[in-house]
């Protein structure tokens, strides 16, 4: 189902079975623009499982241009003990760099921004590299506001098994 066609005849639409080879490429960009080029342990099965296998608890949405995934927006829900709604984190947004300009992206995070305001949900999430300054500027642009007094935390590798051991005890 498309959601939106853009004039370049582009399209919006929720990602299907058969674009996990996109979004993986996606993926890896993406990586690669974050300086982190090796970081992406994904593959195509793995993504297709968790996108489409049979209790997804991640979703897609691509901008397919001619055939290809020229960009997308992974994301999964949240959920606000405060507010006593759900929400969504925005995992990654991207655009291949030469199909940037084109109002992707502000496609990609206005659907999701939609699928919140049908569904009631109370946010829509996400993080962004402090040195990233054009991704930076385009959420100000949205009337994003960064979350000055919380930090985002993680757990991986040595230090996550470690606590997981203290769980078992």
């Amino acid at each position: 189902m498309i959601l939106r066609t853009f004039d370049d005849g582009a399209v919006l639409r929720a990602a299907r079975p058969g674009d996990a080879s996109g979004i993986l490429a996606r993926i890896h960009d993406l990586a690669v623009y974050e300086r982190e080029p090796d970081a992406v342990e994904n593959t195509e099965s793995a993504l297709r499982e968790a996108l489409f296998g049979p209790e997804p608890r991640v979703f897609a949405h691509v901008v397919e241009r001619d055939g290809e995934i020229a960009g997308i927006a992974i994301w999964f829900f949240t959920y606000s003990t405060w507010t006593g709604r759900h929400g969504i984190w925005l995992e990654d947004l991207y655009v291949a760099e030469e199909h940037r300009g084109r109002g992707y992206g502000l496609g990609l995070i206005a659907q999701l921004a939609a699928v919140c305001t049908e569904r009631g949900y109370s946010r829509l999430e996400w993080t962004v590299l402090d040195w990233n300054e054009p991704s930076v500027a385009f959420y100000r642009s949205l009337g994003a506001e960064p979350l000055a007094e919380w930090t985002s935390q993680r757990l991986t590798g040595d230090a996550l098994a470690a606590l997981s051991r203290r769980a078992r005890a």
